[in-house]
C-alpha cells in the first residue's frame, strides 16, 4: 500500500521550508513534484512563484498578474501549471501503463486554491493519490472541496504541520519513507 500524506498547516507554519527539506534528507528515493515560494517586494508579499524539484520556475501567482482565475488580490497565470507542475507530476509513470519504480516519491507543495484554480491539475492530483506511488503534499487548514475529500479519506494520513514540530518532521518522515537497503546475502 502506498503512503500518502498530507501535511496540512496554517499559512507561515512552513510548509514549503518542511518539504523542501524533506526532499534534501532523501538519499535512495527519486522525488518528482514541486513547491511554491512567496515573492516578496519592500517586505510585502506580492506574488507566488512555482519550482520543481529538477529546478524549472516560473512566476504562479502576482499582484500584477491579470488572470483569470484571481484567488484573492493575485492573478493567476495557469500556463505555469500546465508547463511545470503536470510534467513533473507526470515523471512518475509517463505511459500510464508502466508500473512507476519504487524508488520514486511525489512531493506537492501545494493543493492550494491557486492550484486547484487549474482543473487539469486537479485531474492529476486525483490520478496521483489512486496511483501505486509515494506522496508527500501540503495543504492548507481552510476547507476546499478536493483538500477536504483527501483528508477524509483512510488511506491518506494528515499530519499537523506547526512551528513547533516543522524542524523535526522533514527528519521524521525522509526516515519513513527510505526503504530499508538489503544487502544480499
Amino acid at each position: 500500500m502506498p503512503t500518502r500524506i498530507l501535511l496540512e498547516g496554517r499559512p507561515g507554519t512552513g510548509k514549503t521550508t518542511a518539504i523542501r527539506r524533506l526532499a534534501t534528507l532523501l538519499r535512495i528515493r527519486e522525488a518528482a513534484g514541486f513547491t511554491t515560494q512567496e515573492i516578496r517586494a519592500g517586505g510585502a508579499r506580492v506574488g507566488f512563484s512555482l519550482e520543481t524539484l529538477a529546478g524549472r520556475r516560473a512566476v504562479l501567482a502576482h499582484v500584477d498578474l491579470p488572470g483569470p482565475p484571481r484567488v484573492g488580490r493575485y492573478g493567476v497565470d495557469l500556463e505555469v501549471m500546465e508547463r511545470l507542475a503536470l510534467p513533473a507530476l507526470a515523471w512518475i509513470a509517463p505511459d500510464p501503463t508502466a508500473a512507476p519504480s519504487p524508488r520514486k516519491l511525489v512531493l506537492v507543495d501545494e493543493l492550494g486554491r491557486m492550484e486547484l484554480a487549474y482543473r487539469p491539475f486537479e485531474d492529476a492530483v486525483r490520478a496521483l493519490f489512486a496511483a501505486e506511488v509515494d506522496v508527500v503534499a501540503t495543504v492548507q487548514a481552510q476547507h476546499g472541496p478536493l483538500t477536504d475529500a483527501l483528508k477524509h479519506r483512510a488511506d491518506i494520513e494528515v499530519l499537523q504541520l506547526t512551528r513547533a514540530n516543522r524542524d523535526r518532521l522533514p527528519e521524521q518522515l525522509a526516515a519513513r519513507l527510505e526503504p530499508v537497503v538489503r544487502e544480499a546475502p
